[in-house]
């Protein structure tokens, strides 16, 4: 898998490199509704959208298994389970000290997809509110 993942990556960069393939988004866009509070946008919806995306229809049958086995992996482990630590995290600190104030900042990533730490937060109860670039907290 390793290996798969390793050559699929390097595929990717030089169809990027030669001009055959695009990505749809740029950093920029990412930067733009982040600061502009649209989490829901099409960019931040993806459950994958922080890692390599190796699934390709034109890939044989055992690769693209092996692509889906690795994607479920990522997402998995370098989504959900992180997003979940985070959350807790979080959650922990503000009941071990309820009388405190706080201000958490996060990276652009713990928002994407489904099951981002605000989603943790509010299926804990607490209401999340996004504060727009450059308003006083």
């Amino acid at each position: 898998q390793v290996v798969f993942a390793l050559n699929q990556t390097l595929l990717q960069q030089e169809s990027l490199r030669a001009g055959s393939f695009q990505i749809l988004y740029t950093t920029e866009d990412l930067i733009k509704h982040y600061n502009c509070g649209d989490l829901s946008s099409i960019i931040f919806n993806h459950d994958t959208s922080q890692v390599p995306n190796f699934i390709n229809a034109t890939l044989p049958a055992h690769e693209r298994i092996t692509a889906q086995e690795i994607d479920s992996y990522f997402r998995q482990e370098l989504i959900y389970k992180r997003n979940e630590r985070m959350g807790r995290r979080v959650k922990d600190l503000l009941e071990e000290y309820p009388d405190k104030s706080f201000f958490f900042a996060f990276g652009a990533g713990h928002f994407m997809g489904n099951n981002t730490v605000i989603d943790v937060l509010r299926r804990e109860g607490y209401e999340v509110e996004h504060t727009p670039a450059g308003h006083a907290i």
